[in-house]
């Protein structure tokens, strides 16, 4: 809704919408997984289903992976597929994605707050930034034509990174919460 209300308030020159594009992409698709993050563990803290994650013979990390992948299934892989028609509509010949993985350490963090949202925003956002810069700037170059491998390569290595320590913090921040 962002992206197509965005040449509405500018003009709609394709030259400025293109330069523009991978930023308001990115931008809009960081707000809409930082609105949805807030559900990623809300519903079973107020259930008691949380509890019973952290007390089962089950490692709480493959559980927290485990209910990430399904967030992203729901609204990541969604956003993955409009981007390119974003793109298109903003006159840019690329696509965008979303990362999620971050987002469910804030959100462990502020499962147990009653209005975790605001705070929530001020943990995630500060560490979407290195994904939105490198992101944006790796579909800027690929408009450009030049040579994107090295952005992919920063981009991978935050992947492998959030891969790697994100379920750790959550599980962590998510003891932390239940207690």
């Amino acid at each position: 809704l962002v992206v197509s209300l965005f040449p509405l308030g500018m003009t709609p020159e394709s030259e400025l919408l293109r330069t523009l594009a991978p930023g308001v992409i990115w931008v809009a698709a960081l707000l809409a997984t930082l609105l949805s993050l807030d559900r990623m563990f809300r519903s079973d803290f107020e259930d008691g289903a949380l509890e019973q994650m952290l007390l089962a013979p089950h490692p709480v990390t493959v559980l927290v992976l485990a209910k990430v992948l399904a967030h992203w299934l729901v609204t990541g892989l969604p956003l993955l597929v409009v981007a390119p028609l974003l793109g298109v509509l903003l006159a840019l010949p690329g696509q965008a994605l979303g990362p999620l993985l971050v987002g469910a350490i804030g959100v462990a963090l502020t499962v147990g707050l009653r209005k975790g949202g605001a705070l929530l925003s001020l943990v995630v956002l500060p560490l979407y930034v290195p994904v939105l810069i490198f992101a944006a700037s790796a579909v800027d170059a690929a408009a450009a034509g030049l040579p994107v491998i090295g952005h992919f390569y920063v981009l991978g290595a935050l992947l492998v990174l959030a891969l790697t320590l994100a379920p750790l913090a959550a599980a962590a921040a998510l003891r932390i919460s239940v207690n």
